[in-house]
Formats: structure tokens, sequence, C-alpha cells
């Protein structure tokens, strides 16, 4: 398989993961305005199971180094599997939750709680689990992040009058427990250092691909229970997918490969990172996502005045967070 040896690459492949977590949603723009997430979620699963299993057929069974993706796959035990397939099976219902507390609350409540909540639990538990890197650095690295992405929420907050309520906020804080948590299972599942196979666990593609399944199964359960009982909109049924126009569907696969891209480049440079700063450096999705509506889509064109300021403060506080948990695997 291809394994991460150098720090450097390991830290741009997490950037990659940043641009991807920060992107994808994109594609639900370009979807119909009639097309719901809910039926536009079932193509995003199928789009990251795609691209777990060309990841794992191309880079995870190239060269010498480890043990390839089929036999990987094979000798991985039931607990392994279990673990990863759990991961996937949280990571879909906080996403799924994670939306529906952008429709009650708006984005602005919905991604500083749920992502920041996410931000911390997730490095926090991570680095409990396996203590790689300068904690120190770390933490103050996560602080400035989160403190950009509460800024980023002030400043959304100034365009939006979507009220606040203990439902949506309630939504909010869950996704965020969930969102911290998923990666977790998934790091259990698989052994530190990829070029040194251990018995029963799996390396970063056969984990990638076994989670992706973990995100596709459950949403039979989780996505099934958001169309039966939408927070916004009427029910949804199963006969709405398959009256979708093939460009409806074809942006869910797209996005469901981008974001897929995110999370097999990130697993990939957990090898040399380390769980935490890789799960850390990633959750910086949120600036990526901020860049697009003020650059690209245009959303703060009629912010009042102050917001400019903002901004600045926040994309600040965010490259500064980013400088210190790079670091922290160097000291």
């Amino acid at each position: 398989m291809f394994v991460v040896h150098d720090y450097s690459l390991a830290v741009l492949l997490c950037v990659v993961t940043m641009l991807c977590w920060g992107s994808w949603a994109n594609s639900r723009k370009l979807a119909s305005k009639e097309w719901r997430f809910e039926l536009f979620y079932w193509d995003y699963t199928l789009g990251v199971v795609v691209l777990a299993l060309l990841m794992g057929l191309t880079l995870g069974s190239t060269g010498s180094e480890g043990r390839a993706f089929g036999p990987d796959l094979a000798q991985a035990s039931a607990q392994s599997l279990a673990l990863a397939l759990v991961g996937g099976a949280i990571f879909s219902l906080a996403n799924i939750l994670l939306v529906a507390a952008i429709e009650l609350a708006g984005m602005a409540v919905a991604f500083p709680v749920g992502i920041g909540l996410a931000l911390l639990i997730g490095v926090l538990v991570n680095y409990l689990a396996d203590p790689v890197g300068n904690g120190s650095l770390l933490a103050g690295g996560v602080s400035l992040v989160t403190l950009a992405i509460v800024l980023d929420a002030i400043a959304y907050r100034r365009l939006s009058a979507v009220g606040l309520t203990s439902r949506g906020l309630l939504l909010s804080v869950t996704s965020g427990v969930f969102m911290g948590l998923f990666y977790r299972f998934v790091a259990a599942a698989m052994y530190a250092d990829p070029a040194h196979p251990a018995a029963a666990r799996m390396g970063p593609y056969a984990a990638f691909f076994v989670f992706a399944i973990g995100i596709f199964a459950s949403s039979f359960v989780w996505n099934t229970i958001a169309m039966k009982k939408p927070v916004v909109g009427g029910p949804v049924d199963y006969a709405s997918y398959f009256r979708g126009a093939p460009r409806d569907h074809l942006t869910g696969i797209a996005g469901g490969v981008i974001w897929g891209t995110g999370m097999s480049m990130n697993l990939i440079a957990s090898g040399r990172a380390g769980f935490a700063i890789s799960y850390g450096l990633g959750q910086g999705a949120t600036m990526i996502a901020a860049l697009w509506g003020v650059f690209v889509w245009k959303e703060f064109r009629l912010a009042p005045k102050g917001t400019s300021a903002l901004l600045a403060a926040m994309f600040a506080c965010f490259l500064s967070g980013l400088a210190l948990i790079v670091a922290a695997r160097s000291w």
C-alpha cells in the first residue's frame, strides 16, 4: 500500500482533507431546488463507498510496504470490522443531525456549536487514546480554530434572521457530540503504523472502506427516519428518489466522492501525523466553507458595517491555529 513517511506530506494530505470536507456541500447547490437533502444523501453515501473501493484497489494495493487492501480486509477481526462500521453509523447520524440543526437554527448556531464541539471532543478523545505531539501546542491550536468558528458564526449571525430554538440547539449539540466521536471508532480499528501491520486490525484503506459501508448501511435507518419525519417540509418517499434527474443523482455522488477523498487522505496521513492532529486539521474545514461563502458565493456582499473586520479576525485565528496544530507534531 502507499504509506506516508514524511510529516510535511502528511500535513499536505490533511490540508486536502480540509479542502474536501469544506467543499463537498457545494455539490448540493448544483442540484435542483426541488431535490431534497434526504434524497441527495442516498447518492452521497454511494459516492463515499465508490471512492473508498477505488482507493483500496489503487493506492491501497500499490507498493511493497504494509499489507495490501484485499489481504488486510480479509484478516481483520470481527471487533475491528464492528468498530469501523459503528464509526460510519455514528458519522452518518451526526451528518444528518447537523443538516437538521442548520434547517432549524441556521448556520450561525449549528456550525459553531456542532463543529466547534466536534473539534474539541474529537481532538481530546483521540489525543488521550494516542498522545502523539505536543499537547499544549495542540490545545492552543484547537482553541484558536474554535475561536475562528465562533467569529464565523457571529459574522453569519449578522446576515441571518433565523431565531434560536431549543430544538435547534439540542440538535446542534447532539450532532457535535457524535461528530466528535466517530473518528475514534475508526482509529481504534486501525494499527498505528501502516508500514508495520498488526494482526486483526486494519490499515487506512481497509478501515475507510468498512467505514464507508457503515455510512451507507446505517442510512437505511437514519435517513429513512429523516424522510418520514423531516424537520422542514413534508415526508419524502423512496419513489421520489427514482424520479430524480441524472444531474441530481450525479451531484450527490460527486459530493460523496469529494468528502470521501478528504477522509481517505486524513486516514492515510494519520500514520505519520497522529490521529488527534489529523482530525484537528481536517475539522478546519469550516473555514474552507467560509472561504467559499465569502469569495465565491458572495454571501457577505450585503453584510452590515464591521463584518469585514470579523471575517479578517476569523481567518487570522484560523491560520494561527492551524500553524500551532502543525507545529505540535514537530515538538
